[in-house]
């Protein structure tokens, strides 16, 4: 159990001993994270709550960069990328695009859909399978994909 939160402590020692200052408010932030979804839990978490708490943080940290490319900072959008990286090496690794289509294909063929408004069903099936391998906004994506297809 709390093996991420481990790893995140052994990091920050590091880090603070090399003098990485960003590399340890990174580390510092998430174990913060993680220790409030302890706290919300009551109890400690198991690695794959870990894992979504970094997922969440990995998910905002794309979304800042989008948002401060919009806004021409790109100072803002080296830190978030530097950030997002360092995050990225604590999560499993995601399944590419092409085996995300895969998956999706055999669920629609197994569950038997016929249009888009079955989409929360397969939505449904889907999930559990990829859940923390793959970003939820690309797994929807394929999913209407394949949807808009069969009508």
């Amino acid at each position: 159990m709390a093996q991420i939160d481990d790893r995140l402590y052994e990091e920050i020692k590091s880090t603070m001993k090399a003098g990485e200052k960003e590399k340890t408010e990174t580390f510092r932030t998430l174990r913060a994270q993680i220790k409030d979804a302890r706290i919300k839990k009551g109890d400690d978490l198991e690695e794959i709550e870990e894992q979504q708490v970094l997922m969440t943080a990995a998910k905002r940290r794309k979304e800042s960069i989008e948002m401060f490319k919009n806004g021409n900072r790109d100072d803002l959008v080296a830190k978030e990328k530097f950030q997002l990286d360092l995050i990225q090496k604590y999560l499993p690794e995601q399944i590419s695009e092409e085996e995300i289509e895969k998956i999706v294909n055999e669920t629609i063929s197994t569950i038997n859909v016929s249009s888009m408004s079955d989409m929360g069903r397969v939505m449904g099936v889907l999930m559990p399978k990829v859940k923390g391998k793959a970003d939820g906004k690309i797994v929807q994506q394929k999913v209407k994909e394949a949807l808009s297809k069969l009508t």
